[in-house]
């Protein structure tokens, strides 16, 4: 599941009439702002942890490429 968040033109009836058809196709659902998603805190440690070796590696396969040429 993802959240698509869409702005459009509210006086535009072109606007309005393409996003009633793209509700109508039951593919999509109209949320609140307030029901946005919000990760739990494993999820956020996860993406931590995630990034952090994202970021080690990158500096451990860079560090002989920037040396090169300093």
């Amino acid at each position: 599941m993802c959240t698509v968040t869409l702005e459009y033109n509210q006086n535009n009836a072109l606007a309005r009439r393409k996003l009633a058809a793209l509700l109508a196709t039951g593919l999509f659902v109209k949320k609140n702002i307030q029901e946005a998603y919000k990760p739990t805190p494993e999820e956020v440690e996860a993406h931590r942890q995630c990034r952090d070796a994202f970021l080690e590696h990158s500096r451990k396969t860079m560090a002989p490429i920037i040396a090169r040429y300093l």
